[in-house]
């Protein structure tokens, strides 16, 4: 096992390195990657996903590329012009809703990124769950204004009623990401009418495999996006998009420019707005030279194996 450091670009999230460890098996390499506030049990199902690549590998792909937008950090607006007429794509991701940040920063942040696109790119705005149904409401039209139109809100509210209750209320469709993937029931958000897009991530959600599954089971249209990963996990992303039956958004993969180094000497960065469909992990050649300092590769180590002994414990009877 191998755990890494990477230095980010920009903080986001709340970081400026990004830490995982990588795992190998028959099928390549596998990363294991959750966010150092999310305990041993959501934890589980990261390490799920990695063992998959590891050893199962994935399933074969019906297309051979996967578009994929760029991802916007709150940023200035000059920087996030700059991010999008770099990356290529025609999709762009914004965050917004940054804590302690106003929403006029965020509305001159969309207008920028739209400025950068042009009118026949797409922008999408996340909030991360940080606003209540009011709050919403209000800043998703403000939003959709300084966008000239949005492609759709990710993720506004965090409880489900709350997402439902904003998109009976506004004209931009709703994308769902944490509850769907930190949810114990992802259909809830179906059941509700609470979404028009769902959001899946590989690692969150324990696999290709299962993520394939409940793409299935919600039966609308898909995003396939990153946590934040190395090449590694983008990967299994990639796998993903891939695999599924019918594509028709960008997906949200194209976080390698998020990171300053990676644990591969060929990155998984988008060409033209798009990315290949691998069939299993890059080689991550360079893991030695991004190793993490030796306490914090002591602390992964220590939590793989919490996280591995819960996973690998026998199911209770019910």
């Amino acid at each position: 096992m191998d755990v890494y450091s990477l230095p980010m670009t920009t903080r986001f999230r709340g970081i400026t390195e990004r830490e995982g460890l990588l795992l190998s098996g028959p099928a390549g390499w596998g990363e294991f990657c959750p966010f150092t506030e999310y305990d041993d049990r959501e934890a589980v199902a990261w390490l799920a996903a990695a063992r998959e690549a590891a050893h199962d590998g994935w399933p074969a792909p019906v297309r051979d590329r996967v578009p994929v937008n760029c991802t916007v950090p709150a940023v200035r607006p000059e920087h996030a012009q700059r991010i999008v007429r770099e990356s290529g794509c025609g999709t762009a991701k914004v965050k917004v809703a940054d804590p302690g940040a106003p929403l006029s920063e965020d509305l001159e942040r969309v207008a920028a990124v739209r400025d950068a696109l042009g009118p026949a790119g797409l922008v999408r705005v996340d909030a991360n769950a940080a606003w209540d149904v009011d709050t919403a409401v209000a800043a998703v039209r403000a939003l959709d204004r300084a966008a000239g139109g949005l492609e759709y809100v990710e993720q506004p509210c965090w409880a489900v009623e709350d997402l439902a209750a904003v998109r009976r209320a506004v004209d931009v469709p709703v994308a769902a990401d944490e509850s769907i993937r930190r949810a114990e029931d992802p259909m809830r958000v179906v059941r509700a009418g609470a979404a028009d897009v769902v959001v899946l991530k590989v690692s969150p959600l324990g696999g290709v495999r299962r993520a394939l599954r409940i793409a299935a089971e919600t039966g609308l249209p898909v995003v396939v996006s990153s946590a934040v990963e190395s090449s590694v996990g983008l990967a299994a992303g990639l796998a993903l998009a891939g695999a599924l039956p019918a594509l028709h958004h960008a997906c949200g993969l194209g976080t390698a420019s998020l990171l300053a180094d990676d644990v591969t000497d060929a990155p998984l960065r988008p060409v033209g707005g798009y990315l290949p469909v691998p069939r299993s992990a890059p080689d991550p050649v360079r893991r030695g030279a991004v190793a993490a300092p030796p306490g914090r590769a002591a602390w992964w180590r220590e939590r793989h194996d919490r996280v591995a002994a819960l996973l690998d414990a026998p199911a209770r009877p019910r």
